[in-house]
C-alpha cells in the first residue's frame, strides 16, 4: 500500500515488544501501514507520499496527559498568573497592574498563589485584595485549585455571610471580627462560580483553541480532558465539527452533566470524531497544598486539622450512580481518608453492579499505603497520577510528617504491584509538559519509589491507552494503530533521566498529520 507520509531515518522507539526499535514508518491517512527499516518502508512511496527526514531524532507513541483541565487553562492564560509570586505586596502590584490593563470593570480572576512561597507565609485575605482593587470583584485561586481568596465586593455578589455554611466547604472567618476574611475552601467555591458571568461561545471556542495549540506544542497527541458545563462540551464538539480540533479529547464530564449527553452529541463511540465520551468524573476531597485532602489521621503542621471530605455521607450513592451509567468513572482522592472511601464507594457498586471491564480510576491518589494499594489492584482500578507533584511539593514532609510521607507518590509500588499507572499533568496546576512529568518520575522521586524512563513513558502512552480503552488502537508504534507520534531531540532511554527536562519537542502527529512542528526542525 502506498503511503501518504513517510518518516525516514529515525530512532523509533514503539513499546512494541516484538518489534522494539524501527527506523522509519509509513502511514496512509490516519494509520501505520508499515514499521521497519529504510529499504522496506521506501517501498511504500508514492509520487504522492509526503516524505520526512527525522536526521535520527527519535520517535515514541504519541504522549498523552491523562488529567488536564484544558478550558482552565486558556483561561489562565490570559489572566494574571502569581504561581511565582513572592509576597502578598507583589500579588498586590499584579493585581493593579491587571485592573489598569482591562478596564474599570468587570471580574478579575486567576491566581495558581501559593502561601508557601510568600514572604508572609499566611494566606492573603479580603482586605489584602481590596488595598489593590475594591471597585470590582476578584477571586483568586490557590494553586490547587481547592482554595480561593475573594475581596469583599465578590463576597457580596456571592452572597456570602458569616452565617452561610457549605456542605463539603468552608468559609473562613477572621478571629477578630468573626466576618468572612476572604478564604473560601472545597465546595464553597461553588458559590463564586455561580456569579462569575459565563463567557461567550466564541472565546470558549477562543480559548479552547488556543490551549491545544500549546497541548501540541508540548507534544501532546491526545489529552483527558476534563470538562464543567455544557457550554465548553459544545464549544470542543463545534471545533471538531470544523476540522480545527488538532488533538484527541477523552472528556470527563461531571455527573450532573451525564443526562445531556445525547443532546450535545457526544458518545464513547469516536468514528470520525476527535472527541469522546471519556468518564464521569467526581471528588471525593481536596488537596494537600490547602491541607484540604482528607487524612486519616491530623495534618503534621496543622494537628487541628485532617482536611475535608466533600461527601462525607453521600460518596457511595453518587459512585453507584455514576457505575450504574454504565461510563468509566473516575474519583478525584488525594488523602488517605478519602482515598478509603472511594475504595468502599467502589466496592460497594461494584458488589451491587457487577461490570467486568470498568476500568474505573482515582486521579491523583497521593497518600497511600500497602493495604490502599492492595485493594486498588484488587478492584482493577487505574492509578491517574501527576508525577510533577513531586517536584512542586517539597513541604510534603512538613503536611504529613516523614512515614505517611514515605507513601507519597509510590510509583514503583503501584507498578510492582499489578496497579496500571496513567500520568497527567492536572494543568494548569502543573505545567502540561508530558516530558516534565516523566522527568519528574523517573529522575525527582526518591529512589525506591522513583520509575525507570520506560515505565514512565509508558504512563503517557500505552498505559494512558489503555486508560480510555484504546490499547488496540494507540499507546504503541505498529500496524494497524492511528498515526499518533510525538518526535524529541533526544532518545530518553540513551541519557541520564535527570536532563530529561531539557528535552525539546520537535514535532507532533495525530491522525497521519502534522500539527505542530518547530520552526527548522525538518
Amino acid at each position: 500500500m502506498s503511503a501518504s507520509l513517510v518518516i525516514l531515518n529515525a530512532n523509533i522507539i514503539t513499546l512494541n515488544p516484538k518489534q522494539p526499535k524501527a527506523t522509519a514508518v509509513a502511514i496512509h491517512n490516519s494509520r501505520i501501514v508499515a514499521v521497519g527499516s529504510n529499504a522496506e518502508i521506501r517501498k511504500h512511496i508514492a509520487k504522492s507520499t509526503k516524505i520526512m527526514d527525522a536526521n535520527n531524532k527519535t520517535v515514541v507513541p504519541g504522549l498523552v496527559d491523562c488529567h488536564v483541565h484544558m478550558t482552565e487553562f486558556g483561561f489562565f492564560l490570559q489572566t494574571p498568573d502569581l504561581r511565582n509570586t513572592r509576597s502578598i505586596k507583589e500579588m498586590q502590584q499584579k493585581l493593579r497592574e491587571q485592573a489598569s490593563k482591562t478596564g474599570g470593570e468587570g471580574w478579575i480572576q486567576g491566581g495558581r498563589w501559593d502561601q508557601e512561597k510568600f514572604g508572609e507565609k499566611r494566606y492573603p485575605t479580603r482586605w489584602d485584595l481590596d488595598a489593590a482593587v475594591s471597585d470590582r470583584p476578584v477571586f483568586l485561586v490557590r494553586v490547587c485549585g481547592h482554595i480561593g481568596v475573594a475581596n469583599t465586593e465578590a463576597l457580596r455578589l456571592a452572597g456570602i455571610t458569616k452565617e452561610t455554611v457549605v456542605e463539603g466547604g468552608k468559609i473562613d472567618l477572621d478571629e477578630v471580627s468573626g466576618q468572612p476574611c476572604g478564604i473560601i475552601r472545597g465546595n464553597a467555591m461553588r458559590l463564586i462560580w455561580k456569579v462569575v458571568p459565563k463567557p461567550s461561545s466564541e472565546v470558549l471556542e477562543e480559548v479552547c483553541l488556543l490551549t491545544c495549540k500549546k497541548a501540541v506544542e508540548a507534544g501532546l497527541t491526545g489529552v483527558h480532558w476534563l470538562v464543567e458545563t455544557t457550554d465548553e462540551i459544545r464549544a470542543i464538539k463545534k471545533l471538531d465539527s470544523e476540522g480545527k480540533l488538532p488533538i484527541r479529547a477523552y472528556l470527563g464530564v461531571p455527573l450532573k452533566l451525564i443526562d445531556r449527553l445525547a443532546n450535545l452529541g457526544l458518545s464513547t463511540a469516536a468514528m470520525d470524531s476527535m472527541v469522546r465520551m471519556g468518564f464521569v468524573k467526581l471528588f471525593a476531597d481536596g488537596s494537600l497544598g490547602s491541607r484540604t485532602a482528607a487524612l486519616k489521621e491530623p495534618y503534621s503542621d496543622e494537628p487541628e486539622s485532617t482536611g475535608l471530605l466533600l461527601h462525607s455521607k453521600k460518596l457511595c450513592q453518587l459512585v453507584l450512580e455514576a457505575h450504574k451509567t454504565g461510563f468509566q468513572v473516575g474519583v478525584h482522592a488525594i488523602g488517605d481518608r478519602g482515598i478509603e472511601n472511594v475504595l468502599d464507594a467502589y466496592e460497594e457498586a461494584l458488589k451491587r453492579y457487577p461490570m467486568e471491564d470498568h476500568r474505573h480510576r482515582i486521579e491523583h491518589c497521593s497518600v497511600l499505603n500497602p493495604q490502599l494499594i492492595r485493594r486498588m489492584k484488587k478492584l482493577r482500578l487505574i492509578a491517574s497520577v501527576q508525577p510533577h507533584f513531586v517536584v512542586s511539593d517539597p513541604w510534603i514532609v512538613d503536611r504529613v510528617g516523614r512515614k505517611r510521607a514515605r507513601w507519597v507518590y509510590p510509583f514503583k509500588t503501584l507498578v510492582k504491584k499489578g496497579v496500571v499507572v496513567a500520568s497527567g499533568s492536572d494543568c494548569p496546576i502543573e505545567d502540561i509538559s508530558p516530558l516534565l512529568g516523566i522527568w519528574a518520575a523517573a529522575a525527582k522521586r526518591s529512589p525506591d519509589e522513583s520509575l525507570t524512563v520506560k515505565e514512565a513513558l509508558k504512563s503517557y502512552t500505552l498505559n494512558a491507552a489503555y486508560a480510555s480503552f484504546d490499547e488496540d488502537k494507540k499507546g504503541t508504534i505498529e500496524v494497524g494503530k492511528l498515526a499518533d507520534f510525538t518526535v524529541l531531540s533526544d532518545d530518553l532511554f540513551n541519557i541520564e533521566p535527570n536532563v530529561i527536562n531539557k528535552v525539546v519537542v520537535e514535532m507532533t502527529v495525530v491522525n497521519g498529520k502534522v500539527v505542530y512542528a518547530r520552526e527548522d526542525s525538518f
